[in-house]
């Protein structure tokens, strides 16, 4: 019996045990056939949001050859378990030496096994791992009611919904765990009356059934999908939404990567604008598959060359940061969030500060990480019961964020996702001066929008103070046809304490002179007048 556990620890060593790797290939021979036809592979959304964004067809839209994939499953131990076009490549799994057979076939042009320590140019040191994203403990529901003013006021993102920018004729895709209860929960009814989920695919199981799995993305998509008057309204409750599940709750394996890129690939040939992932992905059940900090430079992981493909093809991608900014050794942003154009929100608090969770950056080549920030503590969301409470996580702070990008998109049509990807960050209260924690800082919505309509667009129609409640600033915005008016703000017992000439491009008004409480506006321009409240926080 020795003997025998010998060589078997022995076969083991050898590498006959299974391995996880990706086979890439050489050429697409079927390519001019699909670019004849176009609508074989993408949709006509998905055309013309390339067409709008001039951005053209290239060998990365054609599907990989049938005929290859074919010949890899004819092989003696081998099990193809997700594919990519953007990749030319197949996520596979078998020995080693059954896989390494695979490159003698002529249109193999490299293996890249999971284990680099497999691969010719060896394995990169390792670093210590950090949690994932998703199955971090600070996902807890608490099931304390409230409601979500504070996580878009932050943002300033009610002057977009208050002139009816909530996401319509914008598509998100969710990349995430399970979305049980969507189909059936109250906070969810205005999406499904109004034929507001378009579908989706359980990659995992390889089935329709989206309406399973872990909640969690239940959870991540009521903070933008979610409307439950006076508990919970989402960032983009009109946008339309794909529902994929890509994560598996029960284990961690480099094919969860493969599935997200199968995943992002139907989103753009469905004509996505925006994919929320609050998933990250560092270290795994095998810790030889396991990434480094040196891998989070943007171009080494399958899943971060994918996600930067996928703004090459007209989207946003919005990721969570990460949890493990608590993390002593390794407290660095985790994969997908290392791309280069890949917006990672790391989270704050209700006040505005980071929370000691959220992954800060940079970047192993010194980019800033992440880009910006939104709540992320105490974030409202509901249940797969319909339940209303809190939730700690960057797995909300960029749902949260993912929306409001759709509803500033649906304010500038004509803007490319380079350029509302810009306008966002420079909207941020940090943006002449990031750094490693917050890195732009917390967007302004309403900064962005009123910046960059062209002067012909209808900013507003009728007026609006912004944000209230505030700690320093507001902004005030003039209906069209009032060029300027004045501004007096009093105390509760009548006291007139300021007095403010109010022009309709000024961009902010200073409060700081005001002590923290309750005040009363009163806005006068010719045939116009508006009284209301204001709070000084």
């Amino acid at each position: 019996m020795k003997k025998q556990y010998f060589i078997l620890l022995l076969v083991s060593s050898l590498g006959f045990a299974q391995q996880d790797a990706w086979v890439y290939f050489n050429a697409k021979p079927s390519s001019q056939l699909y670019f004849n036809s176009p609508l074989q592979m993408l949709s006509q959304r998905a055309l013309d949001r390339r067409s709008n964004q001039s951005i053209a067809l290239d060998t990365k839209d054609i599907p990989i050859e049938p005929s290859y994939i074919s010949q890899i499953k004819a092989k003696t131990g081998i099990t193809v378990l997700a594919k990519s076009k953007w990749l030319n490549a197949i996520h596979v799994r078998g020995s080693q030496p059954n896989l390494n057979t695979l490159k003698t076939l002529p249109f193999v042009s490299k293996i890249d096994f999971a284990d680099k320590s497999l691969n010719q140019s060896g394995r990169i040191s390792k670093s210590v791992k950090i949690k994932r994203v998703r199955k971090s403990e600070n996902t807890k529901i608490d099931f304390a009611y409230g409601n979500s003013t504070n996580q878009i006021l932050m943002l300033n993102g009610q002057v977009l919904h208050q002139q009816n920018f909530i996401g319509s004729g914008k598509i998100i895709a969710v990349m995430d765990s399970g979305f049980p209860g969507v189909d059936v929960a109250q906070p969810f009814q205005r999406l499904r009356d109004n034929n507001k989920i378009l579908g989706g695919y359980n990659f995992v199981l390889r089935n329709s059934n989206f309406y399973s799995g872990d909640s969690h993305g239940t959870l991540v998509l009521s903070t933008m999908g979610g409307y439950k008057e006076n508990s919970l309204i989402g960032t983009a409750p009109d946008a339309s939404y794909y529902l994929f599940v890509t994560e598996d709750d029960n284990s961690e394996n480099p094919i969860e990567e493969s599935l997200w890129v199968e995943a992002a690939e139907k989103a753009d040939s469905l004509g996505v604008d925006v994919i929320n992932t609050s998933l990250g992905y560092f270290d795994f059940d095998n810790s030889s598959y396991d990434h480094t900090y040196s891998d989070m430079n943007g171009a080494t992981t399958f899943m971060s060359r994918a996600a930067e493909i996928a703004f090459s093809r007209g989207m946003i991608v919005v990721a969570s940061a990460g949890n493990s900014g608590a993390s002593s050794s390794n407290p660095h942003i985790a994969v997908p969030a290392d791309a280069v154009s890949v917006i990672a929100v790391g989270a704050v608090n209700a006040a505005k500060n980071r929370v000691s969770f959220s992954s800060i950056g940079p970047s192993f080549d010194q980019r800033i990480k992440p880009e910006i920030m939104a709540q992320g503590q105490s974030a409202v969301v509901s249940d797969q019961a319909g339940n209303i409470g809190l939730a700690n996580g960057t797995s909300f702070s960029a749902p949260i964020m993912a929306g409001m990008i759709a509803s500033l998109w649906q304010a500038l049509p004509q803007k490319t996702n380079r350029q509302i990807r810009d306008i966002v960050l420079k909207s941020a209260d940090k943006f002449a001066n990031p750094n490693n924690q917050f890195g732009y800082g917390i967007p302004n919505f309403a900064l962005a929008l009123n910046n960059n309509l062209s002067s012909n667009s209808l900013i507003v129609d009728e007026f609006i103070i912004y944000p209230n409640p505030t700690a320093d600033f507001i902004s005030v915005l003039l209906p069209p046809q009032f060029k300027t008016g004045t501004l007096f703000i009093y105390n509760t017992n009548g006291q007139k304490m300021m007095e403010q000439t109010v022009i309709s491009n000024l961009p902010t008004i200073s409060l700081k002179s005001l002590d923290k409480g309750l005040y009363f506006y009163k806005m006068e321009s010719d045939n116009f007048s508006k009284s209301g409240k204001i709070i000084k926080q």
